[in-house]
Parts: structure tokens; sequence; C-alpha cells
């Protein structure tokens, strides 16, 4: 038998065959395998890569957000106030050392902990506003999944944005207590509450 048909050589061919992306990590630390989703709907929505700015090449393709990283997502929503604007670099460095508290404090994979906190941050139920011969009348409507991510990391987002806005808690302090407490699924954090609320309204509408 030659050193080429050894076992030793079959696994390191069989490594090497390995997709590139399926050995690289996050900000070179985390691992993006091993990922568990407890809600199937939001599943397919939720798009862990280890890439985490995509230079917005799904930008004008109608849907293709949702194949964009969860986390370039998050990055993206928190460029999304007058005085963070463009500055992805400072959002990218704040989702990072957020990651870094959240790892600290939970002891778990950070990008776990967002999957969680995005699952248990997005509204199953709100309302739209039909129109009876001139009276609105709201009713309660399912939400699509992919909107429901959208709620999720919107409500996220502004929750940070509370927490840090005028305060000396930190954007990273901010948002690593708003990815554990949604994680936890602790209705005192803004997220969890926002959707808690959503959902008590659409309730009353039905």
């Amino acid at each position: 038998m030659s050193a080429e048909d050894t076992p030793e050589a079959d696994a390191d061919a069989a490594e090497e065959s390995e997709p590139e992306t399926a050995r690289a990590k996050l900000f070179g630390e985390w691992e993006i395998t091993e990922i568990e989703y407890s809600d199937p709907s939001t599943e397919r929505y939720i798009t862990v890569t280890p890439i985490a700015h995509t230079m917005g090449r799904h930008a004008d393709k109608q849907f293709k957000k949702s194949e964009i990283s969860i986390v370039e997502r998050l990055i993206n929503r928190l460029m999304q106030t007058d005085e963070n604007t463009g500055k992805k670099q400072l959002a990218t460095s704040i989702v990072t050392e957020a990651f870094e508290i959240v790892h600290e404090r939970t002891d778990e994979n950070p990008i776990q902990v967002l999957v969680r906190a995005v699952e248990n941050s997005a509204p199953r139920e709100e309302t739209v506003r039909l129109k009876y011969g001139g009276i609105s009348v709201p009713k309660a409507v399912d939400v699509a999944p992919q909107r429901r991510v959208d709620q999720a990391l919107k409500f996220l987002a502004e929750g940070v944005y509370g927490g840090s806005f005028k305060t000396t808690t930190s954007a990273a302090e901010a948002l690593a207590q708003q990815l554990v407490g949604a994680a936890n699924d602790d209705v005192q954090t803004y997220a969890v509450n926002q959707k808690e609320e959503k959902e008590r309204v659409a309730a009353a509408a039905r």
C-alpha cells in the first residue's frame, strides 16, 4: 500500500475538499456551524455566513436580503440613524465588541445567541387598517416570516439606540444587553417588549 492510500491521506484529502466557508469563522473567531434554530418558519430567512461585509452585492435584487448574513443585516440596521449613517466600520466594531461581551456573560457562541434573540423578538401577529365606508378598522393579520426577521432586527437596533443615546452605556454594551435579554425571552428587553406589544394589540383586534 502506498503512502497515498493510507487512511490519513484520505482524511487529509477529504478535509481539503470541504468548502472554504465551512471552515471559515466569523470575525476570525466564531464558528458558524452547528447553529440551532427553534423556529422553523424563520429558519430559511436567518442566514449565517462568515462574511460580515458583502459590499452591497444584493442591493439591487428584490428579496435577496435574506441571503445576507444575519450579522451583516444587524450591522446595517445599526447604521440607520442620523449619527451612524454610512459608518459601517464603526458599526462592525460595535458588533464585534458586543459579541465578546455576550460570550463572556453566557459562555455561548454569540451567533447562536443572536439567532435566538431574533427568533424571540419576531412578532407573529400585527395589525393593518382596513377602510369600510370611510371608517378605519384595525384588523389582526399574520406576519410573513421574512418581515418577522426584519421587525426583530429593527427592534434590536432601536433598543441599542435607546439604551446608549445620551447615557454612559456604550453601544456595544447596550447591544450585548439586548442580545442576551432577547435570547432569554426577557420581556424587560426592548425588542421582546415591542414584540409582545404588537401581538397584544393584534389580539385585541381579532
